[in-house]
């Protein structure tokens, strides 16, 4: 869910993380993945050196850099120089597990304590709204902050991991008044995902593809190719193509995370792979293919 937003003279990298799934079909990410994870995390990196505003939603791991970040995510220390002046707006952490305190106290002190919290607030062209459920409202795995941004004339909104699973967080993307939304699609990889919160997650899909002018959604709903299908049929249904990243940005879907298993049937992968990956005996070269391909 990392992005770029220019707005004027300002650069507004919002949810600055990356993650691969630790297992996924029983298997640890395929060397192919772990190439295109080290060219987003480059990516962001970039695009970090020349941001003016960094936005975190949340303290999970594939949104934020973390102080103990496994070889698959954003460290702290290849985040950015702690003393360039970068505007830094971060959701509340105070009612959060501890781990997820932990990892943002983590973040304040690397960042000098600059970070400001932001929910429900407004700067400038950036607004923030309050804390909204991770997926269902009932979740127990936390609170997101939305973030509009809006300039020229048009409103962006990114809609971090609300999962499309709540009302709240769809009655107010719709208050904004966007143009383009980008969000976090309901996780239909998730066999605990009930039939009633997918209706609702594909209801609220529709109410947003009818009321804005771009809808992205992405993130949990492409964990699997029933995403694929859900997001043909949404646009099938609204009238208009609703698209995934890849196809905003013009790049081959390569779902990767979904595909797992096929990518150890069509690539070797040796057993020790991983753990020597880890202790920087072996590398991703002849991996790196797919990144070329995905960046190029």
């Amino acid at each position: 869910m990392c992005c770029l937003v220019q707005a004027g003279e300002q650069r507004i990298v919002i949810d600055p993380g990356v993650a691969l799934g630790h297992m996924r079909q029983g298997l640890q990410p395929h060397p192919a993945q772990v190439a295109v994870g080290v060219a987003v995390r480059q990516t962001i990196i970039e695009a970090l050196a020349t941001a003016t505003d960094v936005v975190f939603s949340h303290f999970h791991g594939d949104h934020v850099p973390l102080r103990k970040a496994n070889p698959y995510q954003l460290s702290l220390q290849q985040m950015v120089d702690p003393l360039q002046e970068i505007r830094y707006w971060s959701a509340s952490w105070k009612c959060l597990s501890t781990k997820m305190q932990q990892r943002a106290l983590d973040l304040a002190v690397f960042l000098g304590n600059k970070m400001k919290i932001a929910e429900g607030c407004s700067s400038g062209r950036l607004s923030f709204s309050p804390a909204l459920p991770h997926g269902l409202p009932q979740s127990r795995t936390g609170t997101v902050m939305m973030t509009r941004v809006k300039a020229d004339g048009r409103v962006f909104v990114h809609g971090s991991d609300i999962q499309l699973l709540g009302d709240k967080a769809v009655d107010t993307i719709l208050s904004w008044q966007p143009e383009i939304v980008f969000t976090s699609g309901p996780p239909l990889y998730r066999q605990s995902l009930s039939t009633a919160a997918q209706q609702q997650a594909w209801e609220n899909g529709l109410r947003l593809a009818e009321n804005v002018e771009t809808l992205i959604i992405d993130h949990h709903l492409l964990r699997s190719d029933l995403g694929i299908n859900w997001l043909d049929r949404l646009s099938q249904a609204a009238g208009k193509k609703i698209y995934c990243a890849a196809d905003f940005m013009h790049r081959p879907k390569l779902m990767l995370e979904a595909r797992r298993s096929e990518l150890y049937q069509e690539m070797e992968v040796s057993k020790n792979w991983h753990h020597e990956y880890r202790q920087g005996k072996v590398s991703i070269e002849k991996f790196t293919f797919i990144g070329h391909e995905m960046f190029s």
